[in-house]
């Protein structure tokens, strides 16, 4: 389970003490099995038990886009067949025709630098620029900076937008949060029921209107959740494809009369993506961004897709931070997105 790394106020000073034994450790926060602190360029340490078994889970679940990739290094020599074969695999793992050539002119570039002979060091050298183009996508959701901190979820019917807000809420509750939902998706029925079994079952607030308008319901819930003192406010919004002109709209609408609730808000804007998608998900990502100004992405259903290159193709096109990834339906299958993990499973 991840932590969220809340700001807090500063302790008063104290009185300087004597020094006893090494220096502090920087200060930092906790989110997923990391530390928000500086870089440290030592070998990072053995993940935590309970991370390793994400590892496993996220490995298992992009076994197919792997395989696809790794059977390019079973040959016996580095040569033109062996590059050509692996923009093919790329390319039909959805990493893009961008990212691809941007891979691919790194692994030529880090073997002729290093005289690496072997096809398993390429995998290697793959490994690493996969991680350097992934990096910029790592950043950990901080809350409690504000209060609340609102934050906007949007998506395409399908995805997985509503199941990963109950799974954000259980992990936020379970880090002793209060949260308060809004069922903004009026629009889609039984979706204030989906939402409301979520909020039931993590002992949270919700504020819902049957047929009610969606900015209107917005509105209501962030005034409520800065009246009653909640850290999160969690607005679930319609459904919809970027090509539905009105409905994108009526999203401009929620963010608008959100911004009149708290002028502050919303803090974070995600948008809910479906790994099986591949390229469709890149364009979902742009039109998004566009309308609403993305700070960040959930991926969902990893699990089991072919296309699990399309992260490579965001970082390259249109690099919006990825918060969490998702490889099935159980709460532990939600995490922080990390870059190096991610590379290594995706090409076990």
């Amino acid at each position: 389970m991840f932590s969220f790394f809340k700001k807090k106020p500063a302790p008063p000073a104290a009185a300087p003490a004597e020094p006893a034994g090494p220096a502090p450790a920087p200060a930092g926060g906790l989110i997923g099995s990391a530390l928000v602190q500086p870089m440290d360029l030592a070998a990072p340490p053995a993940p935590a038990p309970e991370r390793q078994r994400w590892i496993d889970r996220l490995s298992a679940g992009l076994r197919k886009t792997g395989s696809n990739i790794s059977q390019v290094f079973t040959g016996g020599q580095i040569d033109e067949a062996l590059y050509e074969e692996l923009e093919t695999a790329l390319l039909m793992a959805d990493t893009g025709v961008k990212a691809t050539q941007h891979l691919l002119d790194e692994v030529r570039r880090k073997v002729a630098a290093s005289g690496a002979t072997r096809p398993v060091q390429v995998k290697n050298i793959l490994a690493d620029a996969l991680t350097q183009l992934l990096k910029p996508l790592e950043k950990p959701l901080v809350i409690g900076q504000h209060q609340p901190t609102v934050i906007m979820v949007a998506g395409v019917n399908g995805a997985g937008k509503t199941t990963s807000i109950g799974k954000l809420t259980s992990h936020l509750a379970g880090e002793g949060a209060t949260v308060l939902l809004a069922a903004a998706d009026t629009f889609r029925a039984a979706a204030r029921e989906q939402l409301a079994v979520w909020a039931d079952r993590n002992t949270v607030e919700i504020v819902s209107q049957e047929g009610g308008d969606p900015a209107a319901v917005s509105f209501d819930a962030v005034t409520a959740g800065r009246a009653r003192g909640k850290d999160v406010v969690l607005v679930d919004t319609a459904g919809r494809l970027p090509t539905q002109l009105h409905l994108m709209e009526e999203l401009k609408k929620i963010k608008r009369v959100v911004q009149k609730a708290d002028a502050s808000a919303p803090h974070e804007v995600l948008l809910v993506i479906d790994g099986n998608t591949g390229q469709n998900a890149l364009a979902q990502v742009k039109a998004f961004d566009e309308t609403l100004g993305l700070t960040g992405l959930i991926v969902t259903k990893l699990d089991g897709t072919a296309k699990g290159g399309v992260l490579a193709a965001i970082a390259q096109e249109r690099p919006v931070p990825v918060y969490f990834i998702g490889v099935g339906e159980q709460l532990a299958d939600l995490e922080t997105f990390n870059a190096r993990e991610f590379a290594l499973a995706l090409l076990a």
